[in-house]
């Protein structure tokens, strides 16, 4: 274990940016923890904060105005504590998008691909109910828009809103039931999680980029002692420090000027924080408009955006390796990343859930926006909805097209080579610019690729029409996905050669 061998790249460092952050987050919790009071009885305030002095508030509230003014270290701990949150989410998150775009969720990591879209699922679901606990008026609107979208879940909604808030809202229940949530049970689940997941890491080898000497069948790197700890080390004090940095000099989440919850207020401008940002752009984009159907209301706003759409990203993010390899060619193991120019449909659809959520995030600031450009809202809302439509298409298109470009490129110059600048006149009076072909390592590295080939079996007679009309689906989405492509001038040596290398442990090698 300690000469285990990790690859010496900077993006496989963005799960530990997660791992760190999750340390950081145990520990100032645990500090905090010791201060806090999850309890919504009603109390007058004399601390420390003199302009809130007599005014009545939680008991949830006041102990977290004493954690900030009260407590030594408090505040500090109170703005790693967020900050380290938005990190870890931002860093999962991120983590997944290397992971996406390179096609390390492939056989055989399909497994651990749906435990890390578990752990973002979860680690939403923390940081969610962390800052709801404060009991402040921004986290109480977050509660509120919480309970709304609870509430249009058709015929048990209502249910289960009196369950989880313990009567009508807001209730005297949810804030210490949230705090069991935050501090045992989803960090529990997160714990469980992510030793599951280095261990699935550990048990089935890290990928890497394709390379001289790097194989499917091998990995090439630094041993885990003493390089690989030193490095993960010094990360780890890099992570805590810059998060230590953020607490100590930008300001988070100051519930003083926000003042306690009050069901019968709303303060302009209120957003939660980046990483549900867009499900408050999706509630604000869809129109509120409703059904009867057996006596029962359908609110499709917030139902819509609130319910179907979140459950629906979860879905597509939890099936997709598998979508993936139901359309592919062979089922071998894959251990190399690809270039993600080299898969130019999954860049593709990757870039547009990318723009479609940054069109949501844009969203839930629909009233600043309208503020800072002297635009009426509805104007602004019009503009965001077309957006929300038209930009996932057309990031699509621009990204595949772009990814086929540089792999025009990349044939370019192994067939001509690299244009040294210098230009050269020919007997006949004519220019002709000067190429130098590529190195020996840099053909190997841009001919190194792993590309299927359309699926293209043809169906047996005696199927029946069922198995007739799935497969033509699959051949179908088989061909869009991996039809639109650049071969590269490779000899038979080179493709065979090619085959050896990428092939995993699991596939039968070509020349055996």
């Amino acid at each position: 274990m300690l000469r285990k061998i990790f690859p010496d790249h900077w993006s496989f460092l963005l799960g530990e940016l997660a791992l760190y952050s999750f340390i950081v987050l145990i520990v100032t919790g645990v500090y905090l923890t010791l201060f806090f009071d999850p309890s919504m009885t009603e109390t007058v305030y004399h601390g420390s904060y003199r302009p809130l002095d007599g005014l009545l508030t939680s008991q949830a509230y006041a102990s977290t105005l004493d954690i900030s003014f009260g407590v030594r270290g408090g505040l500090l701990a109170r703005q790693i504590h967020h900050w380290a949150a938005d990190v870890f989410v931002a860093a999962i998150g991120v983590h997944m998008l290397r992971i996406f775009f390179t096609g390390s969720f492939r056989r055989p990591r399909e497994v651990n691909w749906v435990v890390g879209v578990t752990l973002f699922l979860l680690a939403m679901l923390e940081g969610f109910a962390g800052y709801s606990l404060p009991d402040d008026l921004l986290s109480g609107t977050g509660l509120r828009t919480a309970q709304g979208i609870v509430l249009s879940i058709p015929v048990v909604g209502t249910y289960l809103s009196f369950f989880l808030f313990g009567g009508e809202f807001p209730g005297e229940r949810i804030v210490p039931r949230l705090y069991v949530t935050h501090i045992l049970l989803v960090p529990g689940i997160l714990f469980a999680l992510i030793t599951v997941h280095l261990t699935l890491v550990v048990y089935l080898k890290h990928t890497q980029w394709a390379g001289p000497g790097r194989t499917g069948r091998n990995v090439v790197g630094k041993p885990l002692f003493p390089q690989y700890a030193a490095k993960s080390t010094g990360l780890f004090f890099l992570v805590f420090s810059v998060l230590a940095f953020l607490g100590a000099l930008a300001q988070i989440n100051p519930i003083w000027s926000y003042g306690p919850y009050r069901p019968d207020q709303v303060s302009t401008g209120s957003q939660p924080d980046w990483y549900v940002g867009f499900l408050e752009g999706a509630l604000r984009l869809m129109p509120g408009t409703e059904t009867r159907l057996w006596g029962h209301t359908l609110m499709w706003n917030p139902l819509v955006p609130g319910i179907v759409l979140p459950g629906l990203l979860f879905l597509i993010l939890y099936a997709y390796p598998f979508f993936e390899r139901w359309i592919t060619v062979g089922s071998g193991e894959h251990h190399l990343c690809d270039r993600p120019h080299d898969q130019p449909v999954r860049t593709g659809l990757g870039a547009a859930a990318v723009s479609c959520y940054a069109v949501l995030l844009l969203a839930g600031a629909q009233d600043v926006l309208s503020y800072l450009s002297h635009t009426p809202v509805h104007a602004v809302t019009w503009g965001l909805r077309v957006a929300f439509v038209v930009v996932p298409v057309l990031t699509f298109w621009l990204t595949k097209r772009l990814c086929l470009g540089a792999q025009a490129r990349k044939r370019e110059r192994l067939t001509e080579g690299e244009a040294t600048g210098e230009v050269r006149q020919s007997v006949a009076g004519g220019y002709h610019p000067e190429h130098q072909a590529v190195t020996r390592v840099e053909r190997y590295e841009m001919l190194l690729r792993d590309v299927p080939l359309p699926m293209a079996a043809p169906i047996r007679p005696d199927c029946s029409r069922a198995r007739r009309v799935v497969h033509r689906a699959r051949s179908g989405l088989s061909y869009w996905y991996y039809g639109d492509r650049v071969d590269y001038p490779a000899t038979a040596g080179e493709r065979q050669k090619i085959a050896s290398v990428t092939a995993g442990p699991q596939r039968e090698r070509p020349d055996s």
